[in-house]
């Protein structure tokens, strides 16, 4: 993107609340009629295929020749995507809510049972991108699942935007790979713009994390 096109979406003190786009526009988004279309109708199937392209170059090792045969291709995919980006507020996975972790390709997928002002229960799967080591999940992807989730426990207590202050993860037994485990994030308590929040992860009844992190409320203009 050149700099002319980013301008009009950069956050404002009016426009914004903490670099965000305003709670209202938010719901009102999500409320759409277009909202699970925005992105189009493959939108799901193409952020699945980057995912499985994320996976199998996380697992690859291919030589100097289809290393060269990729690159070729890959680069020509990148200059046909180039011509679809848009800015941050105009991304579909504002409200793909219809679609694994909003369909946000920078986080673990993970798919929402619940969420309400009590708390959130998710099925979050971990793949071969994810790997750490030994066929376990890398433990900085397990903090991302969390943190993710644990904002939208802090949001829907709250009722406004917050941002993560501190994250503690405790790993308390291996997180395996492809297989959907249970995440569960609440909020304990809220003091004024704090809000402490905690979040477990199982796979079955073995705990296999569990994580508590302060997200402050931000007042509008804030970043």
């Amino acid at each position: 993107m050149n700099e002319q096109r980013l301008d009009p979406a950069l956050p404002s003190a009016d426009h914004h609340e903490g670099g965000f786009r305003p709670m209202v526009e938010l719901i009102e988004a999500n409320a759409a009629a277009d909202a699970q279309k925005r992105g189009g109708e493959l939108y799901g199937d193409f952020i699945e295929q980057v995912r499985l392209l994320m996976d199998r170059a996380r697992m690859a090792d291919p030589g100097d020749e289809l290393s060269q045969h990729v690159i070729t291709q890959l680069t020509k995919l990148n200059d046909e995507l180039a011509g679809a980006t848009v800015d941050e507020w105009s991304l579909p996975n504002w409200t793909r809510n219809d679609l694994p972790a909003r369909g946000n390709l920078t986080l673990p997928p993970y798919e929402v049972d619940s969420a309400d002002a009590t708390g959130v229960h998710a099925r979050i799967t971990f793949r071969a991108f994810h790997l750490g080591g030994n066929a376990a999940a890398h433990g900085g992807h397990i903090a991302l699942g969390f943190d993710d989730l644990l904002g939208m426990a802090a949001a829907l207590t709250s009722g406004s935007v917050t941002r993560t202050a501190s994250l503690t993860v405790d790993y308390r037994a291996i997180t395996p790979l492809d297989k959907p485990l249970a995440l569960h994030a609440w909020t304990e308590r809220q003091e004024g713009r704090k809000v402490f929040v905690r979040a477990t992860l199982h796979d079955g009844e073995r705990l296999c994390a569990e994580a508590h992190g302060l997200f402050i409320v931000l007042k509008p203009g804030q970043q």
